[in-house]
């Protein structure tokens, strides 16, 4: 990942209902996992970021802003920095979550869970 990705697309309506961004160097190493939960996993409306290394998940950060909808377009905004990463939900809310990795660019991008992905742009 250079510097900014813009992606859009939708959720699908299921009763448990989750996606997962997954930013790294490689499939075993995930920088950013970026993680809106409607109802998954025991949390209810709540985003997860965190990061994966050495077969372990670190210290995660929990957001209660959820400006997500079932059914309704999204549209999120992940500006790389050599420190962070910024996050820029749809209702203009960021969140900050630390580049632990301290890369300058990463290679992996993976998708998993119940979006509907419509475009990605990175810049």
């Amino acid at each position: 990942i250079n510097n900014i990705l813009t992606g859009k697309g939708s959720f699908r309506y299921r009763t448990q209902c989750s996606f997962e961004l997954n930013i790294g160097p490689n499939e075993d190493r995930i920088a950013l996992h970026f993680n809106p939960r409607f109802n998954a996993k025991g949390n209810i409306n709540t985003i997860v970021c965190n990061s994966f290394e050495a077969g372990r998940w670190c210290e995660e950060k929990r957001e209660k802003t959820f400006p997500f909808c079932q059914g309704q377009e999204f549209k999120i905004v992940i500006k790389f920095i050599l420190s962070e990463f910024v996050v820029t939900l749809p209702c203009d809310s960021t969140i900050h979550f630390p580049n632990r990795f301290g890369a300058e660019k990463y290679s992996v991008m993976t998708f998993k869970g119940d979006a509907l992905i419509r475009s990605i742009e990175i810049k």
